[in-house]
């Protein structure tokens, strides 16, 4: 199996330059429209799809994002793997704004978001004890490192419902949990992603210290816009780097390409078909044999 890479750029990446052989497709879904058409084309070969989670002109907020959509999107895209870029603010001292970490933990703090493909009438419950892709992550953050970026590999991710920022009592909350970023936008996106047996890796542009840090100012957008211009360059690079290094990588088959075979609880005589019919591109491997 070739790479397919789909990217979903949060604030600030709203495109990739220098691809070829661009087309854009609109994609219908049975989760509703996803936040906007998806850019394909090739860079050295790869192929990749891109998609802007906040839609262009940054006009969805964290949860009218609707990962459903974006995610089964991608899948039908014939994506192999989902890179996410996304702003966060740190949760520590070692992750300055301009630092690029890619996390490996997720606590989901979210409560307005539809969180799974499955449920009544097809029950299916897939291990997120490790969310993210290593393989997937570990080349990222080669990538970004090739970009210039200064990287920090490993970290958990506190997923929040936004859209207000955090409080000063949150955030010393999440600090105290162990914590490293936090942003709103990667949950329920990881969990939908490993449902639709799609490797998943985040990127997380940090722009601000939130408002823990005595030391600097409580984030406001102006500080956080700043910062994610002198990121987005970056961030664009990191992708560019990444398909260099897929294209003198094979792909060898994942552990999550097949995560599905013993996730389904619902037996073929049980399963509502509407649901089913709904599950055609993100779980229709296991479903129609």
């Amino acid at each position: 199996m070739n790479w397919t890479l789909g990217v979903l750029g949060g604030s600030g990446v709203t495109d990739i330059p220098g691809l070829q052989e661009v087309r854009r497709e609109t994609v219908e879904t049975p989760w509703g429209a996803p936040s906007d058409q998806i850019t394909h084309g090739t860079l050295g070969g790869v192929r990749l799809a891109f998609l802007p989670r906040h839609g262009q002109g940054h006009r969805l907020p964290p949860s009218a994002v609707n990962a459903r959509a974006n995610i089964d999107a991608l899948k039908r895209a014939g994506c192999t793997d989902v890179l996410s870029l996304s702003a966060v603010g740190s949760l520590q001292h070692r992750l300055a704004p301009g630092v690029f970490c890619v996390v490996d933990q997720y606590i989901d703090r979210t409560f307005a978001r539809p969180k799974s493909f499955f449920g009544e009438g097809l029950v299916a419950h897939v291990s997120m004890a490790h969310p993210v892709c290593p393989r997937l992550a570990s080349l990222a953050a080669q990538a970004a490192r090739e970009a210039g970026a200064e990287v920090v590999e490993g970290g958990t991710y506190l997923a929040m419902e936004g859209p207000q920022f955090s409080t000063r009592a949150e955030s010393e909350l999440y600090r105290s949990w162990g914590c490293d970023v936090l942003g709103m936008t990667n949950m329920p996106e990881a969990k939908l992603a490993r449902e639709a047996e799609l490797p998943y890796a985040s990127v997380c542009m940090v722009t601000d210290y939130d408002c823990w840090n005595e030391a600097h100012a409580a984030v406001d957008v102006g500080s956080v816009l700043s910062v994610m211009r002198a990121n987005a360059d970056r961030a664009r690079e990191t992708v560019r780097r990444l398909i260099a290094i897929l294209a003198r990588t094979p792909r060898e088959p994942s552990p999550i390409d097949t995560n599905l075979d013993f996730a389904v609880v619902t037996p073929p005589d049980h399963r509502d078909p509407a649901v089913v019919a709904k599950l055609d591109a993100v779980a229709g491997r296991v479903l129609r044999r």
